[in-house]
């Protein structure tokens, strides 16, 4: 039979008791349409990256299962009458992960080096153009003062004798 993952994620308001209701509910569907849940996992309650009917938290769950296709078409149109499932997802695999997940991985055991104001990142990790250049060593830096500025036009110039010019002519052309 073929293998999926599926997650969905409940509202935030549904209690913990409600989500593994949910859970037993969703497996014993697909047991009885002839597949098996192989492992379930509980991710919690997670932000949202996005507001999902009115929801920025939700409650994530993962199912391995191993089912005929008609079975998972049944569980996802079950999760998508379900008033508490806001999202639903699932993913045709090759196999199915044998130990935690990777959203439980990263749950334990240490915060994988994350420390301080800047997240425990390197200052190399700054976009190029914020980098020290290494061969600024040579060159002066440009100063505003050593940019050229636009003189106005108010100077005297061709300008001011050319405007002066002018009404003379028209002067002599009024005579």
């Amino acid at each position: 039979m073929p293998l999926y993952e599926n997650v969905f994620i409940a509202r935030q308001d549904v209690s913990s008791q409600q989500v593994e209701t949910m859970t037993e509910e969703f497996t014993t569907l697909v047991t009885e349409n002839g597949g098996t849940v192989a492992k379930t996992e509980y991710w919690g309650v997670r932000g949202l990256t996005y507001r999902i009917k009115k929801n920025r938290k939700g409650h994530y769950v993962l199912l391995n299962l191993d089912a005929p296709s008609d079975a998972v078409q049944e569980l996802e149109r079950q999760m998508r009458l379900h008033e508490d499932v806001i999202r639903y997802m699932s993913v045709r695999v090759e196999e199915l992960e044998e130990g935690p997940s990777a959203m439980m991985q990263s749950r334990g055991g240490s915060r994988g080096g994350r420390g301080g104001r800047d997240g425990g990142r390197d200052r190399d990790d700054r976009p190029r153009e914020d980098r020290p250049r290494a061969d600024n060593d040579d060159k002066p830096a440009e100063k505003a003062a050593d940019k050229p500025v636009d003189k106005p036009a108010d100077k005297p110039s061709e300008t001011a004798g050319e405007s002066k010019a002018a009404p003379e002519t028209t002067a002599s052309a009024e005579d």
